[in-house]
């Protein structure tokens, strides 16, 4: 398959499933299994189209947050939700910058330990859903400083590959009486600083895998990762609204079953 193709697959399953709670790195570690692409060159190039979707959260939700960035210097309020991102980014940066090598070396080349998140992280989105705490804060701009940063504690889970990123955050927020709606769009705020991070520091020490003829093949997968991520994310709430997280945490368990099933029939190992 051409690589103009394969980023195009790549680039639509990042942006589809980066901000629901089924784990993008899972299913970009499938994908990528079923096309038959492996090597550092496909791990860099998976790390550089992230970008795209960050900048899909960045654009829908630019004239709110350019109005914050305004009323910085004299509005409580909006530095009050400035400083909640922060705190729910700070348990990632301490913790992701000490088990960074861990994390890469041995749990992304456990196929098991994906998979196993996979059902797991299902299991508890459907337990969740069903049996969540009655919701007290309905606002994503406003939730307590507390509260954030117990969203960011749950958000580390997410360095274990196969658990979600915005599943963990949005079941933690959920935990603490937040409606599904805001535990969301809190997820896409966290989702900014966080995702930045994580690509600054994996462009850093990957970016040497990747030349200038790979240029054409970042740009395509870049640009359909940041239209799909766009879709998702001007979707989903409306979506969670009507329907909550029940089908996302059966989708989780249909895909780690297909991981599994690779696993034993070893066409996936490691």
């Amino acid at each position: 398959m051409p690589d103009w193709l394969n980023a195009i697959i790549l680039g639509l399953v990042e942006g589809l499933t980066e901000f629901i709670p089924v784990s993008s790195t899972a299913m970009l570690l499938l994908t990528e299994k079923a096309l038959g692409l492996s090597g550092e060159r496909w791990e860099t190039f998976t790390i550089l189209i992230q970008l795209g979707a960050i900048l899909a959260v960045v654009a829908l939700y630019f004239q709110r947050l350019w109005s914050v960035a305004l009323r910085l210097p004299h509005d409580p309020t909006s530095r009050r939700f400035v400083l909640s991102v922060l705190v729910a980014f700070l348990p990632a940066v301490v913790i992701g910058l000490w088990a960074h090598d861990f994390i890469k070396k041995y749990l992304f080349e456990s196929p098991l330990v994906i998979c196993t998140s996979l059902v797991v992280g299902g299991l508890v989105l459907l337990v969740i859903d069903r049996w969540r705490p009655a919701p007290m804060r309905d606002d994503a701009m406003r939730f307590p400083l507390v509260t954030s940063f117990v969203i960011g504690l749950f958000q580390c889970l997410a360095m274990i590959p196969g658990t979600s990123r915005s599943g963990a955050t949005i079941v933690g927020a959920m935990l603490q009486r937040c409606d599904k709606r805001s535990a969301a769009e809190f997820s896409f705020f966290l989702a900014i600083p966080t995702m930045t991070a994580a690509f600054a520091y994996d462009l850093f020490k990957s970016y040497k895998h990747m030349d200038v003829h790979d240029a054409g093949v970042i740009a395509i997968g870049f640009v359909v990762s940041f239209i799909s991520g766009a879709f998702v994310v001007k979707a989903l709430l409306d979506f969670v609204s009507r329907h909550g997280f029940a089908p996302f945490g059966w989708l989780r368990l249909v895909l780690g079953g297909l991981g599994f099933a690779l696993i034993f029939s070893h066409v996936w190992a490691g």
